[in-house]
């Protein structure tokens, strides 16, 4: 099962490495991972998307990351409400008399060109993982000619009640 994990960390040098060097030993795969900067100076929250289907496999992945000195809230937000976003920069070949057509392709996904050159352009998409693997296979018969991907982050949606903090470090 896939699971939509949100941890709230101190900004210290090898927290990123420490972590995920855990996830690695106890042989759990990240599929996605974002980190940055949160509304508290010297706080960072990070997302992970990671495949677990024995549900103590994933407790014991949440103690474990509980553990971790630098950690100070871990929040599973899979089967609560959330709000996921990913973004995805697209360098696609198209001579200029195609721009308008792939301006077209790409409109109902409100993504944008932001990029120009003489046989490709850049696109930019937000949103969900699904709109941008739809957008992906839409523009593949242009030519995709590189393509990455933020992984995605993640946010509960509106007052629901986070979990309670795991360390005794308050923020």
């Amino acid at each position: 099962m896939r699971r939509i994990i949100t941890a709230t960390v101190q900004n210290r040098s090898g927290v990123l490495n420490r972590i995920t060097g855990m996830l690695t030993k106890r042989q759990f795969n990240i599929e996605s991972i974002t980190v940055g900067g949160s509304e508290k100076d010297g706080i960072s929250k990070m997302t992970f998307v990671i495949d677990v289907a024995d549900p103590l496999k994933f407790e014991q992945l949440t103690k474990q990351l509980n553990k971790q000195i630098d950690v100070i809230k871990v929040t599973d937000i899979t089967e609560k409400a959330h709000v996921v976003r990913e973004l995805a920069l697209i360098r696609v070949a198209g001579s200029r008399q195609q721009h308008a057509e792939i301006q077209s392709v790409i409109a109902p996904f409100r993504a944008s060109i932001i990029d120009v050159s003489k046989d490709s352009l850049i696109i930019q998409v937000t949103g969900k993982p699904d709109k941008i693997d739809a957008l992906i296979e839409l523009l593949k018969s242009y030519g995709i000619k590189e393509l990455t991907r933020t992984g995605i982050t993640a946010f509960l949606r509106g007052n629901q009640p986070q979990v309670t903090e795991m360390n005794s470090l308050s923020i």
